[in-house]
């Protein structure tokens, strides 16, 4: 047999409220820390893989090319010293 205690059951009731506002606080709090977050990030200017990945390729390329043009004039600069 259950006795019922209006008391007991208004705290029950109080109680069950005050979780509920507490889990849509907590909800809501997240949402907005998330869309902080966006608007942050979205502001800077951060590129693609894709693209990091071909500037990075293309600086390779051009170092190669930079190093074999200098292997180049250090020869021709030492025919030249021979010829004199």
């Amino acid at each position: 047999m259950q006795s019922e205690n209006p008391i007991i059951a208004d705290l029950v009731k109080l109680a069950n409220a005050a979780a509920g506002t507490v889990a849509g606080v907590t909800r809501e709090a997240r949402e907005a820390g998330r869309e902080r977050v966006k608007e942050a990030l979205g502001g800077m200017d951060f590129v693609s893989r894709e693209e990091f990945d071909a500037v990075k390729d293309m600086a390779a390329r051009a170092r190669s090319e930079a190093d074999a043009l200098s292997a180049r004039v250090a020869m021709l600069e030492a025919r030249l010293a021979a010829k004199d």
